[in-house]
């Protein structure tokens, strides 16, 4: 009887075995943005992208231009297509520069996820597999509308990332969800926090009667609560944001940022190896684009937020 169980264990562990997929060789993807390597939001990207090549047993490669030249970015794509990795998961923060490599990736047989900028109609029109992020204008629509209810009826949204048409989109939805004009309440900020710091309270000096300001994420709220703070308006002016950061968090912690909408970059960069992966080794591919967000985070639910900030969230 001791031999004859020892012979069925032995046989149900080379069953399993044979049952786990194991991980074809060489499995490799690689994750391209356009984020310059200041910008500490991307943590959380490389992070969800680490985790998942550790989970599904492949090669993962983060790649981004240094600066945030796009040109640069588009170069990169290219050299990532001709190592001939399983796939390529790229941002698409300029169609007019970005699509042609993308295009010619995908052309050579390389399968192409679309992830955090861009859009689903752009996704399809190069061919890639899918688009997940975060629909940018009804993010920014759905931040309206809660503004709007909350009395809000002018506003300064302060862009950082002009070049993008993401970017606009977020201020343009918040402008048709309060339901005045956009027009001059979006600024062109640049990048560099002292500008940024500058130009917002150079607008609010000129503009005393702005009830809320609406930053596109830790590049722009940053420097934001900075200024707010300096003129002794923190807390004293509807202040929301994109994205979410640990002085973002901070803040809204101490109720200088009334809400952040956090479209969960983790799942922006982890979800692609997955899909990839799965579809690769079993044919599977889900018949939707993602949407990661958006999803509004406040003071009362700040703990797993608090926990992760920076690192997951």
């Amino acid at each position: 009887m001791k031999k004859l169980l020892t012979t069925v264990a032995a046989a149900a562990v080379c069953t399993l075995g044979a049952l786990a997929p194991a991980a074809a060789e060489g499995e490799k993807y690689v994750l391209v943005s356009h984020a310059p390597d200041s910008d500490s939001w991307w943590n959380t990207i490389k992070n969800g992208l680490a985790l998942a090549g550790e989970q599904m047993d492949v090669e993962v490669e983060y790649r981004n231009p240094p600066t945030g030249d796009l040109a640069d970015m588009a170069r990169i794509i290219e050299q990532a297509a001709a190592s001939a990795p399983n796939g390529i998961i790229t941002t698409l923060a300029d169609y007019d520069v970005l699509s042609g490599p993308i295009q010619a990736a995908i052309d050579s047989g390389v399968d192409v996820i679309i992830m955090n900028s861009g859009s689903p109609d752009q996704a399809r029109e190069l061919g890639a597999l899918m688009y997940v992020g975060q629909p940018e204008y009804d993010a920014g629509y759905a931040a309206g509308l809660r503004a709007k209810g909350d009395g809000i009826g002018s506003f300064l949204c302060v862009n950082h990332y002009i070049s993008n048409p993401a970017s606009t989109e977020r201020c343009q939805g918040f402008a048709d969800g309060l339901g005045v004009e956009l027009g001059n309440q979006m600024i062109d900020s640049g990048q560099d926090p002292s500008e940024i710091k500058n130009k917002v309270q150079a607008y609010l000096s000129a503009n005393p009667e702005t009830d809320a300001i609406l930053t596109l994420g830790p590049t722009s709220a940053d420097p934001t609560l900075l200024a707010l703070e300096e003129d002794g308006l923190s807390g004293e002016i509807y202040f929301g944001t994109f994205d979410l950061g640990e002085d973002i968090v901070k803040g809204i912690k101490s109720g200088a940022i009334k809400w952040g909408i956090d479209q969960q970059p983790f799942l922006q960069a982890y979800l692609p190896v997955v899909v990839m992966t799965n579809y690769h080794r079993f044919g599977v591919l889900p018949g939707n684009n993602i949407n990661s967000g958006p999803g509004f985070v406040t003071a009362d639910g700040l703990e797993m937020v608090e926990k992760f900030a920076g690192e997951y969230r």
